[in-house]
This record gives C-alpha cells, structure tokens and sequence, in this order.
C-alpha cells in the first residue's frame, strides 16, 4: 500500500504541470479544463440561485463593463504572446451580488462575483478595475486547481505517513505535526504566492485595459483603513499583508504602465 500511494505521488509530480504563461514557469496542476470548469460553472450558477444578484443596475453594469475590457486585454496579451487560443474553454461571466462582505472572488473558468460590500472601497471603475484584475487574474493563472491539486498531495502524504508509522503513539504526533507544519510551512505561502502572482498580473492585465495601474496601491491603502488593522500575522494567512500589498503594487506600477505601452496604451482612464 505504502509504494502505491509514493507511485501515485511520484506520478502526480511529473504529470501535473503546466506553464503559466504569464510567468514562464512550470505549475503544480493536475486538473484539466474539460474536468474542473464544469464542476466550477455548476457551483457557480447554485451560488447564483440561492443569493440576490444584481441586475441593471449603474453598478452591476460597471461590474460587467469593467470585466469585459480587462477579459479582452487579457486576451490581447495571451495572442501577442504565443498564446491565442489559450482562453477558448472559459465562459467568463460577472455578477455583483447583494451582500455586505468587503469581498469579490472568481472562480475557474472566469466565474466571478463581486460583493456589494466591496464597493464603497473599490469608490470609481479604476477601483472596481484593480479588484477585478486581480480575480480575472486568478483565472488565468489556474489557481482554484492548483489549489486543489495542492490540497491532494497534502493529502497523500498524510496517508503515506500514516501507512509508514506503526505506533500509534508516535503516529499521533506525526499528525499533529504534519498538519501545522504542512498548513504553515506548505499550503499558506503557496495561497499567499498565488495573491501576489495574481496582484502582479491583474496589475499589467488592468494597464493593458486602459485603468490606471498607480491607482492599484491607493485601492489598497483604502482596503488597510477599512480592516481597522484588524489582520492575522503574515505568516498565518492565506493572503500578504495590506503593507506588502501596497508596497509590491507600487514598485510595479511603472512597469505595469511600460506593459501596456507596448499595446499603445499610454492614457488611463
């Protein structure tokens, strides 16, 4: 049972990457389109059916106007860069729904909401634009199945480590330790890398789309003031700092603002 589960790993390893194509490099995935994009839209349309969404609206139109423009810049940038039928299995859709939580979300294959709550923070367009590139950005980049494909190999190392200890005594500690040392040490900065990842895309997609990308930072200077300084260290949350956010977003502004230049965008809105 114990190579079994260590051949699962192993083949798990070498069959599930893919290339990000924003950032060249290889991803843990071991989920295709055609298997977790039905699953997303069918959790995406009962999310739909037991909330209130928001429909005609000046601010549910700006929602879906703003998605569009940076869907398509996306878009722009994947066929420029060797990439153009990249998006061909996606079914974007964006939907603002009634709800106080300051919070927005995407799910894979470009379903992604927009809480109410989130609006007097975001203030104008460019703002709804920042949040929105970011979570069009997760999307891109596949991070709801590396995730989970992530979430499996914590899971096969639990089993093995279960399988290789006989003690129960010191199998009980292996548990304990390898669920706070994994969860710590593993899947938190592995959530926090795919922020960042999506922060830095969503920052280049938003420029490309004509919205100010120095805007990003001040968004973020907002979304510090409304927590109250109310936030988990660092190390234990799954998302950066409001601090790391913001300073990160500043420092790539201008190389955001050069990424769009080369699609002849040099005016934001």
């Amino acid at each position: 049972m114990r190579k079994i589960v260590l051949i699962i790993a192993l083949f798990m390893g070498v069959s599930g990457c893919k290339v990000n194509p924003f950032t060249g490099q290889k991803t843990l995935n071991f989920y295709p389109n055609s298997q977790i994009f039905p699953m997303a839209f069918a959790q995406y349309d009962q999310f739909l059916g037991e909330n209130k969404v928001i429909t005609g609206t000046k601010e549910a139109n700006m929602i879906t106007r703003t998605g569009q423009r940076i869907s398509a810049a996306a878009e722009r940038w994947l066929a420029a860069n060797g990439y153009p039928g990249y998006l061909s299995d996606y079914k974007w859709e964006y939907n603002l729904v009634n709800d106080e939580a300051v919070n927005a979300w995407c799910m894979p294959g470009g379903k992604i909401v927009f809480y109410t709550g989130i609006l007097p923070i975001t203030q104008t367009e460019t703002g709804v634009a920042v949040v929105m590139g970011h979570e069009v950005a997760h999307a891109l980049a596949d991070h709801g199945a590396q995730r989970m494909s992530a979430g499996m190999l914590q899971q096969v190392g639990a089993v093995a480590g279960n399988i290789a200890i006989k003690d129960p005594k010191t199998r009980n500690i292996f548990n304990q330790a390898y669920g706070v040392g994994s969860q710590v040490g593993v899947m938190l900065p592995f959530s926090r890398g795919h922020e960042t990842e999506a922060d830095r895309i969503g920052l280049q997609i938003m420029a490309i789309a004509g919205y100010d990308p120095y805007e990003a930072a001040e968004l973020w200077k907002r979304m510090k003031a409304n927590s109250g300084g109310q936030a988990p260290p660092e190390f234990m949350s799954t998302h950066p700092s409001n601090d790391t956010r913001i300073n990160n977003l500043t420092v790539w502004a201008p190389e955001a603002a050069a990424e769009a230049a080369k699609f002849g965008v040099t005016e934001f809105k």
